[in-house]
């Protein structure tokens, strides 16, 4: 379901920003670091697909053996460069586990597969896949057996610098449904958002109840937001939110109309100081997407990064990891 307006920088989806991509790359190799060497992967788990992997939080470091005091030129030579590649992993090592110290999480983020060659197909399965001819279908849960989960962040009223350094730091992929009139005092937030990987969706431009609009007043909130956030951003977004996940047919007729592929809703909602579930196991599956806002402690009790603390130590706890919506969707 790519469409050749497809949110990113780079057309290659290997080409993420550099800062996020080598946060990643150091995130999924802690032992064998980033010094240009690896180490084999231990087998995979007996499932259907890769399992996220992850250290807690102040794993001791390798125990490496002791290098020979006296070698002859060339063996000399290879073991200094083997002790440099030891102590740039131990390095970065050191570096991964005080990042995640120091933003308070229970234990390092797990870090997701690679994303799908194409997206799943979409199949109607209500009411986690919505799916009717002519029409975007509507996800709560994306159709996946990998153990990830996806972040997204509605509005854009509270535009926090910290909640934008801890994911940058942390490497944490989510997306963002901006609401124009909230993003508009301040759109170079998101494009530094955006500038970090983060992709940048459509939320209307006033925020309105869609259901009670025309469908031409439909297609101004929809395609006006379309519009807007193509020139401030740099991109024509492929996914829509529609405001208190409320929409019609009619609604779904507009959206398409304008260019948009799916319609987002969800299944679980964080805030900075608890979750709340949908369902009454209170757990996670494979796929679910996860609401939270650009909201601070006028309106929340905590900050972004409290929210954002609080989900990774329910994704992490509950086994999966955050992936990127826009890689499945």
């Amino acid at each position: 379901m790519r469409h050749s307006s497809h949110y990113r920088f780079s057309q290659d989806r290997g080409s993420r920003p550099s800062s996020r991509a080598a946060v990643l790359f150091c995130l999924s190799t802690v032992i064998a670091g980033c010094a240009g060497q690896s180490t084999p992967s231990p087998a995979p788990a007996p499932s259907a697909a890769p399992a996220p992997t992850a250290d807690r939080v102040g794993l001791p470091p390798a125990v490496l053996p002791a290098a020979p005091a006296v070698l002859p030129g060339a063996a000399r030579r290879q073991e200094a460069t083997g002790a440099d590649a030891v102590a740039a992993r131990e390095e970065a090592t050191r570096r991964i586990l005080a990042t995640v110290r120091a933003w308070g999480l229970d234990a390092r983020p797990l870090t997701a597969p690679e994303p799908p060659a194409s997206p799943p197909v979409l199949r109607s399965d209500p009411p986690q896949v919505i799916v009717r001819d002519g029409l975007p279908p509507v996800v709560r849960r994306v159709p996946t057996t990998d153990r990830v989960v996806f972040l997204t962040v509605d509005d854009g009223a509270e535009k926090d610098p910290e909640f934008a350094r801890m994911a940058r730091e942390l490497g944490i992929p989510f997306t963002a449904f901006v609401s124009g009139y909230l993003a508009r005092p301040d759109y170079g937030y998101f494009r530094g958002l955006a500038a970090q990987g983060e992709p940048v969706q459509n939320h209307t431009l006033n925020h309105r109840d869609l259901r009670k609009l025309t469908y031409e007043q439909q297609r101004q909130e929809i395609c006006g937001q379309q519009d807007e956030l193509e020139r401030e951003i740099g991109a024509r977004p492929r996914l829509f939110r529609p405001p208190y996940g409320e929409y019609t047919d009619t609604t779904l007729k507009a959206a398409g109309s304008c260019g948009i592929e799916a319609a987002a809703l969800w299944n679980e909602e964080a805030f900075a100081d608890h979750m709340e579930w949908r369902y009454a196991d209170q757990r996670l599956h494979p796929g679910d997407i996860i609401l939270t806002h650009f909201r601070g402690p006028t309106l929340w009790k905590g900050t972004m990064p409290d929210m954002l603390r609080r989900v990774l130590n329910t994704v992490t706890e509950q086994g999966f990891a955050l992936a990127l919506l826009d890689d499945y969707l």
